[in-house]
């Protein structure tokens, strides 16, 4: 099982850039029944190896933007940082539902500007160099309080409102998840929250996936590729709605039986009172 699901997040992953948090921390606590630490930390290394090994066939296609990808680091990695040390922070309860599906909204919500014309500013990169990094900020606390974001959001941004190709915005945003992940993977495996087995599960599917993706990628048009990580995004942030909302829901029914069991316990416990004569 978990070959499969690595080899169907690494195809995304080749083809468009996103899938490596987005889709892995999901499949990986609801699936295969990962604690929410783990998840996140297992995922951050799996989503890494993905993009070194995706990241050279956009590089040698000159689909990369060196200038956008140094302004996005710039803010996103001390959101990392400081999202990375929040999860520590909180342990297990770094996975918090509700921050889930904050994060499905938003990337479902951003990735709909997509089908949008009116929306899109294409120039706005170029005219305000100065926002990249305050707008990458957001995104790389995400990126380490839950290892999702860092592709769907990315691309996104670089999608919508710069004058870059579908290949350029891809290949740039792989990179920029790749150093993400890199230093996140980094601070992951020194507080030891990683499953190695699901790990190497995971990277045995993975490793053909990304090849394969990127193979894919090469014979989709531009205009198609751009339609193609919308709708993964948008697909990405339904799901992280849907999972969140499932665990609230499913948290709230083992509080209440909780509280049931706590009631029913104390009123056996409670003496009885016998009556006056």
């Amino acid at each position: 099982m978990n070959f499969f699901i690595g080899f169907l997040i690494a195809v995304a992953v080749g083809l468009t850039g996103i899938g490596g948090g987005s889709f892995t921390v999901p499949a990986l606590v609801l699936i295969v029944g990962l604690t929410a630490g783990e998840a996140v930390g297992t995922a951050f290394v799996f989503a890494g190896v993905l993009r070194l090994i995706a990241a050279p066939f956009y590089l040698l296609g000159k689909h990369f933007h060196a200038r956008y990808l140094w302004l996005l680091l710039l803010g996103a990695i001390p959101g990392l940082l400081l999202g990375t040390f929040v999860l520590r922070l909180l342990g297990e309860a770094g996975g918090n539902p509700v921050v889930i599906i904050l994060l499905g909204i938003m990337l479902a919500a951003s990735s709909s500007v997509t089908f949008v014309p009116r929306v899109q500013n294409p120039g706005f990169a170029r005219k305000n160099l100065r926002w990249l990094p305050w707008l990458a900020l957001p995104i790389g606390v995400e990126a380490g309080f839950s290892s999702a974001g860092a592709g769907a959001l990315g691309n996104v941004l670089l999608l919508n409102y710069s004058e870059m190709t579908p290949p350029q915005v891809v290949g740039t945003d792989l990179v920029f998840g790749l150093v993400l992940a890199a230093i996140g993977g980094l601070f992951h495996w020194k507080f030891g929250a990683i499953n190695s087995l699901v790990l190497g599960q995971l990277l045995a599917g993975g490793v053909p996936g990304v090849v394969f993706g990127c193979a894919l990628a090469r014979h989709v048009p531009a205009r198609k590729l751009k339609l193609v990580v919308a709708l993964i995004a948008v697909f990405a942030g339904v799901q992280l709605v849907w999972n969140g909302t499932r665990t609230v829901l499913a948290n709230r029914a083992a509080a209440a039986v909780k509280v049931a069991a706590r009631h029913q316990e104390e009123k056996w416990r409670r003496p009885a009172v016998l009556p006056e004569k």
